[in-house]
C-alpha cells in the first residue's frame, strides 16, 4: 500500500509537470496561474502545493527534466555536466563535433517547449533567469573542460571559446524554433559545425 501511494504521488507530480509545460507553451508563463495548472491537471491548488511551493519551483523542475532529456548529470564542479560534450571537444575532430551537434539537433522537437517556457519565464522571474544563466554556464564549463583535457588553445581563451560556442548553438536552436527549417536538409547545421570546428577543433 505504501508503494502504491508513492507511485500515485509521483504520477500526480509528473501530471502537474506535463500540464504546466503544455500551458506555459500555449498560454505563456506569465499568463498561467497555479489554479490553471491544477485545474487542467484534474487536481486542486492544495495538491499543487503539496508537490511544488510555487510556479517558479515547477519551472525549475522542468529545467531539471530538460537536463535528463539532454543526458546531463550532476557534477560537483559545474552543477551538471554532459560527458559526451566534454569528450567531443576533447577529441576536436570535425567528425566527432558534427555527430554531436546533429544528435543535439535531433532533440530540438522534444526540447522546444522547455526552451520556450524557460526563455519566457526568465524574462519575468529573476530567479529563473539566474537558473537559466547558471545552466548555460554549466554547458560552457563542459566545453572548457574538453579544451583543458586536450590542452588546446591558450588557457585564457578557453572559457570564452565555450561562451561563443554555446551562444552559436543556442542561437541556432532558437532560429529553428522560430522558422522550423528542415534539420536534415537545411545547411544551417553544416555552418554551425564548421564554426565549432574552427573555434574548438584540433587543426
Amino acid at each position: 500500500m505504501a508503494n502504491l501511494r508513492v507511485a500515485q504521488k509521483e504520477q500526480t507530480r509528473q501530471r502537474l509537470l506535463d500540464t504546466a509545460l503544455d500551458l506555459f507553451e500555449s498560454k505563456g508563463y506569465a499568463a498561467t496561474t497555479i489554479d490553471d495548472i491544477a485545474a487542467a491537471a484534474g487536481t486542486t491548488r492544495v495538491t499543487f502545493y503539496a508537490h511544488f511551493p510555487s510556479r517558479r519551483a515547477i519551472m525549475a523542475a522542468l529545467i531539471a527534466r530538460l537536463n535528463l532529456i539532454l543526458e546531463r548529470h550532476e557534477s560537483p564542479a559545474h552543477g551538471s555536466t554532459a560527458t559526451a560534450l566534454v569528450d567531443v571537444v576533447h577529441a576536436g575532430t570535425a567528425e566527432a563535433i558534427g555527430t554531436w551537434v546533429r544528435a543535439q539537433a535531433a532533440r530540438w522537437p522534444v526540447i522546444r517547449p522547455y526552451i520556450l517556457s524557460a526563455s519566457v519565464a526568465a524574462a519575468v522571474e529573476p530567479e529563473i533567469r539566474e537558473l537559466v544563466d547558471a545552466w548555460s554556464e554549466e554547458v560552457v564549463g563542459d566545453i572548457q573542460d574538453g579544451l583543458d583535457l586536450a590542452d588546446r588553445f591558450e588557457p585564457a581563451t578557453r572559457h570564452f571559446r565555450g561562451v561563443l560556442a554555446f551562444e552559436m548553438l543556442d542561437r541556432t536552436n532558437l532560429h529553428w524554433i522560430r522558422h522550423q527549417w528542415d534539420i536534415d536538409t537545411d545547411p544551417a547545421l553544416d555552418v554551425l559545425v564548421e564554426a565549432w570546428v574552427k573555434l574548438l577543433g584540433d587543426g
